[in-house]
C-alpha cells in the first residue's frame, strides 16, 4: 500500500497554528488533504501529529473530517514517520508537511511514476522547484533501517537526511522537472505567506475544479506583484537551525 503522510502540528514557532488556518473558508490541512486524494498512485492519506496536548485540535480536525490519524513524537520525526509507516502498514511512504497547501497531485503522480519505475529508496521532487511542492517517497525497508540508524538530531527531526547522507546504501534520485522556478515561495511558514496564500486561494479555488501548479504560475505571470509579498524570507530556515544542532551534538561526543 502506498501510504501519504503528512506532518502537522500547531506549535509553529514562526506561525502558531498556520495548519488550520483558513483558505478559501476551510482549514488549509484540508486542502492539502483534498489535494492529495486526486492523486492516483495514494491509497491512504494519514496525518501525523504530536502527542502534545496543543496537537488536540489535530485530533479533533482529524476525527471531524474522516481522516486517519497518528499522535507521536514530537521532535524525532523520523520515529513519527516509521511508527505511523508501521501501523498503516505503507509499504510505500510519501513525506509531506503540513506547510503545502498547494501541493500538486499531478506532480506527486509523476514523481512516484519515476520511482516505480526505476526501483528508487528514496526519490523526490528536484531540481528548482517552487518551495511548497516538495514530496518524497521511501519504502519501508528504507525508513526502518534510518530508524534504526540516524543519530544527529537533523536525521530524527527531517526524516530524509539520514537517507541523503548515504548514497552508498540507498538508490537515490530526484526528479527535475522545474528549472529557474526556486525563487517561488508557495509554502506557509510565516505571516507573509499566509498573505500570499489567502489570494492565491482567492483568486483560484474553485470547489469543482482543483488549480494545479501552471494555474498559479499563470496567475503570478498576471500579476506579477504578488511576488514581492513574501520574496524575502529564507528557503528551508528550519532545517539549517537542525544543522546547528548537529554541531553541539557531535561537539558533545568530543567532550
Amino acid at each position: 500500500m502506498t501510504l501519504a503522510i503528512i506532518q502537522a502540528r500547531m506549535g509553529s514557532s514562526r506561525l502558531p497554528e498556520k495548519i488550520l488556518k483558513p483558505l478559501a473558508n476551510r482549514p488549509a490541512l484540508w486542502h492539502i488533504v483534498n489535494r492529495l486524494t486526486h492523486s492516483k498512485n495514494i491509497d491512504k492519506v494519514v496525518i501525523a501529529t504530536t502527542v502534545d496536548p496543543k496537537d488536540d485540535p489535530v485530533e479533533q480536525f482529524c476525527a471531524d473530517n474522516n481522516i486517519p490519524c497518528y499522535r507521536g513524537s514530537e521532535d524525532d520525526v523520523l520515529d513519527r514517520y516509521y511508527q505511523c509507516a508501521k501501523l498503516y502498514k505503507g509499504d510505500n511512504i510519501i513525506r509531506i508537511t503540513g506547510d503545502c497547501p498547494v501541493i500538486d497531485p499531478v506532480i506527486v503522480d509523476e514523481m512516484m511514476d519515476h520511482y516505480f519505475k526505476e526501483g528508487y529508496d528514496l526519490y523526490g521532487l528536484g531540481g528548482e522547484f517552487p518551495d511548497g511542492l516538495d514530496c518524497t517517497v521511501f519504502n519501508f525497508k528504507t525508513v526502518e533501517q534510518t530508524w534504526n540508524n540516524a543519530k544527529l538530531p537533523s536525521e530524527r527531526e527531517h526524516v530524509c537526511p539520514y537517507m541523503e547522507n548515504h548514497p552508498e546504501i540507498f538508490k537515490i534520485g530526484s526528479y527535475k522537472k522545474f528549472k529557474g522556478l526556486s525563487h517561488l515561495r508557495w509554502t506557509l511558514d510565516e505571516e507573509n505567506d499566509y498573505e500570499f496564500l489567502t489570494i492565491v486561494y482567492d483568486r483560484l479555488y474553485n470547489e469543482d475544479k482543483l488549480f494545479l501548479t501552471k494555474d498559479i504560475l499563470d496567475l503570478l505571470q498576471k500579476e506579477p506583484d504578488l511576488l514581492k509579498i513574501n520574496s524575502d524570507i529564507i528557503r528551508n530556515e528550519g532545517y539549517l537551525k537542525s544543522l546547528d544542532k548537529d554541531k553541539n551534538y557531535l561537539k558533545g561526543l568530543k567532550e
